[in-house]
């Protein structure tokens, strides 16, 4: 897979991009459950009042809170509170916190001063026992009444007129001082977070003295904190759209450079490479194995750049919410871990099976549909449907296996996590009963351990879907590093201008890279341009062969090939092939129209070139027969046209380059004699200055041809004209015999 990530260097900055936005949508996420902690703790259970040092208070009711602390506490909340009443500020000011503070009508209230995040602190931490205590004292809750007893008991007093404060303040300072630490060793043992509670409460009742609309601090807060989770989950959902918007261009991106540079080796391959791969194989690759990647690049930017960011951030969320339940956390990631353990064992060697299979679907596919008329004419419909579907079946056990396992994975996840959330109910609720947790904390507990565990599922899921896409990755590399048989120098000569399509073989031997024989021994000959040479042979002679060594489909085993005296391996590709017009032994013709396809060779062609070309390949006359003439639809692989149309519209394609080099590999073969006469007559006067080589299976096609080559075996076995070879070469002689009537060769 890392071999292909070279390709990722033109999307480095929506790389950035992609992570630098997972990182807001991991605080997004992690702050949410924060929000509902606090709704349910602040909201609910507090009635929206989440400052234990109080923004405003009664002056009566301050000085009771005063009575619990020491001279230099005192001094410290004091120098944090103003006193406010009706001579303390102008009229204007007082009418105003007349209407948020009622009670200062009768009463002056102390007002807190504007202060910083970290006076405010220290400020609630000397608050808070003091806070809890008076309101303890002053009410009616039975926790109160045991600390008003004990009090009494360890002063030996019995309340009866006073209130327990007013005995509280006529106690001299060493008898308030040793209360106050009975107080403090009474409370040690409290976490926190219950003592902030309480310590609350009493000062929602404090808000309550005051006449303050203590239902509407809670309602606005609820309220405040529910439109601050709308609007992160707005923006969370802005920047999923984002991350997924950018994933997917980079990943596509990454499949199109991909698909080009996959396309374009191919385009280098010779017929040793297409042999190595096969069709389907490259076809799957291009298509199948890189859409493999694709996806799973999409995974990666979307989920698992995302998976460690929300993983680590719910640990430290989770464990500053309550650590005595990490090991909940950890029993769900080790079961989490252990069922995409076993998945992988189970799942994995399947990945690569899958993709072979769909390889060899691929093959019977083509290979039907390619000869589906010789199917019917044999009536082995049937027999071909059993082969397709024995490749079908074959695919599809193999899917179900890996889908079929792939479906247990959701149920037995959801069952995971219920499991968990209720052991965590199950232990949070001790918790709560103990004192030592708050029901928000145990809900916000409860959700940063779904998105931990969501964060190793996404990672385990990875690790799943990722030996898939290393299979497809490593096919596409193996593309991508094969070096065709068939390459340029970097420093190529370029062909004489004093010589055009002069070709030479000398001494050339030549066999196939899976072949321990030679297919060619031994070639040597030379086409003039302006003559024409023809070889002919038995099927199995190698004279295909030896024409396709002409434009480099294979390279030579040994000895060498020239063209204008210089080596085809030493000039570029593109240079030789402009010299060649090719007309492979089997027409092919690509989706298009008749115009383009006899262009197709030729830059800028004009209609005058191809109409020209069409003629002289004895074609203008089914051209001319139908409605839209050279504008007329051509199927793919040329299917709507006949043999013969096909033979010559590929013969019309290599004249239209107007080439110095002609190459007809048995190309009239699916030609009627009376076209095939009219065609070569036609050629020999456009061709006077060129180099004609034409492999032949008739006599007749190659009776006039300047130099006749006979092979045999890979062999020349002869050289000449007609009438020489007639009587020096046997096996010439014996092809002819074969072909022509005795007539023919006694006037021969």
């Amino acid at each position: 897979m890392f071999k292909i990530c070279g390709y990722l260097k033109k999307s480095i900055v929506p790389i950035f991009l992609i992570i630098g936005l997972l990182i807001i949508m991991a605080f997004c996420d992690l702050t949410l459950p924060d929000y509902t902690s606090k709704i349910i703790n602040v909201g609910v259970q507090q009635g929206g009042i989440e400052e234990v040092a109080p923004k405003a208070i009664l002056k009566d009711s301050f000085d009771e809170i005063l009575i619990f602390m020491d001279s230099k506490e005192e001094k410290e909340v004091l120098s944090h509170y103003r006193l406010i009443d009706q001579d303390t500020v102008d009229e204007k000011e007082y009418n105003k916190f007349i209407k948020k503070y009622p009670k200062l009508k009768e009463e002056a209230i102390y007002l807190r001063e504007n202060i910083s995040k970290e006076e405010k602190e220290k400020l609630e931490e000397t608050l808070t026992q003091p806070m809890l205590l008076h309101y303890m004292l002053t009410s009616d809750s039975e926790e109160g009444k045991k600390i008003q007893q004990m009090i009494m008991q360890s002063l030996k007093i019995d309340i009866k007129d006073n209130s327990i404060i007013e005995i509280l303040k006529m106690l001299p300072e060493e008898e308030l001082s040793k209360i106050r630490e009975s107080f403090t060793g009474q409370l040690k043992d409290l976490p926190e977070s219950i003592m902030m509670q309480s310590a609350v409460v009493s000062v929602r009742a404090e808000y309550q003295k005051l006449g303050m609309n203590t239902n509407q601090i809670q309602t606005n807060y609820i309220f405040t904190s529910g439109a601050k989770m709308l609007a992160i989950a707005l923006l969370n959902m802005v920047l999923a759209i984002a991350v997924g918007y950018f994933g997917a261009r980079t990943a596509a991106r990454l499949a199109m450079d991909l698909r080009n540079a996959v396309f374009e080796k191919t385009m280098k391959f010779g017929t040793t490479e297409f042999k190595q791969f096969g069709v389907s194989s490259l076809i799957t690759r291009t298509t199948n194995d890189i859409q493999q990647v694709q996806m799973v690049m999409i995974f990666t930017l979307r989920i698992l750049f995302y998976a460690p960011i929300i993983g680590v951030g719910g640990v430290f969320k989770a464990m500053n919410t309550n650590h005595s339940m990490a090991w909940i956390i950890a029993l769900a990631v080790i079961s989490i871990m252990t069922l995409m353990l076993l998945l992988f064992i189970l799942v994995m060697p399947k990945f690569k099976v899958v993709q072979k299979l769909i390889d060899r679907l691929n093959q019977v596919t083509r290979e039907i549909l390619n000869g589906v008329s010789v199917i019917r004419a044999f009536s082995n419909q049937k027999k071909e449907e059993k082969r397709f579907d024995e490749a079908n079946r074959n695919l599809r056990k193999t899917t179900l296996f890996v889908d079929r396992a792939m479906t247990m994975l959701m149920p037995t996840i959801m069952f995971i996590m219920n499991a968990i959330s209720i052991l965590i109910i199950w232990k949070g609720a001790y918790g709560i009963d103990a004192g030592v947790m708050q029901v928000g904390d145990m809900l916000a507990f409860i959700q940063y351990t779904m998105q931990i565990v969501m964060a190793f599922l996404m990672v385990s899921m990875f690790s799943i879907m990722f030996p898939r896409a290393n299979v497809s990755a490593n096919r596409i590399a193996e593309i991508l590093k094969t070096k065709p048989a068939v390459t340029e120098l970097e420093r190529p000569k370029t062909f004489s201008k004093r010589v055009q399509g002069l070709v030479e073989f000398k001494n050339v031997n030549f066999k196939y890279p899976d072949s321990d024989e030679d297919v060619l021994t031994d070639i040597t000959f030379t086409a003039e341009p302006g003559k024409t040479t023809a070889f002919i042979g038995s099927t199995g002679s190698g004279k295909s062969t030896l024409i396709n060594l002409i434009p480099r489909f294979f390279d030579v085993s040994g000895g060498e090939i020239l063209i204008d005296g210089v080596n085809i391996k030493d000039v570029k590709l593109h240079e030789l092939h402009q010299k060649i017009g090719f007309v492979p032994q089997k027409g092919i013709l690509f989706s298009g129209t008749i115009a383009s396809n006899i262009g197709y060779g030729k830059e800028n062609i004009t209609m005058e070139e191809i109409t020209r070309a069409a003629r002289i390949a004895q074609a203008e006359s089914f051209i001319l027969e139908k409605e839209e003439k050279y504008d007329s639809l051509v199927s793919q692989g040329g299917t709507n046209v006949s043999g013969g149309q096909k033979q010559r519209l590929s013969i019309a394609r290599a004249i239209a380059t107007n080439p110095e080099i002609y190459i007809f590999d048995d190309s009239f073969s699916a030609l009627d004699f009376k076209t095939d006469a009219e065609l070569r007559k036609a050629l020999s006067k456009e061709t006077k200055g060129a180099t004609v080589l034409i492999v032949a299976q008739r006599i007749s096609t190659i009776l006039h041809a300047d130099q006749i080559i006979v092979l045999n075996e890979g062999k020349i076995a002869g050289i000449g004209t007609h009438k020489q070879l007639l009587k020096s070469c046997s096996i010439y002689k014996e092809i002819a015999s074969s072909q022509l009537t005795k007539e023919e060769l006694e006037n021969e």
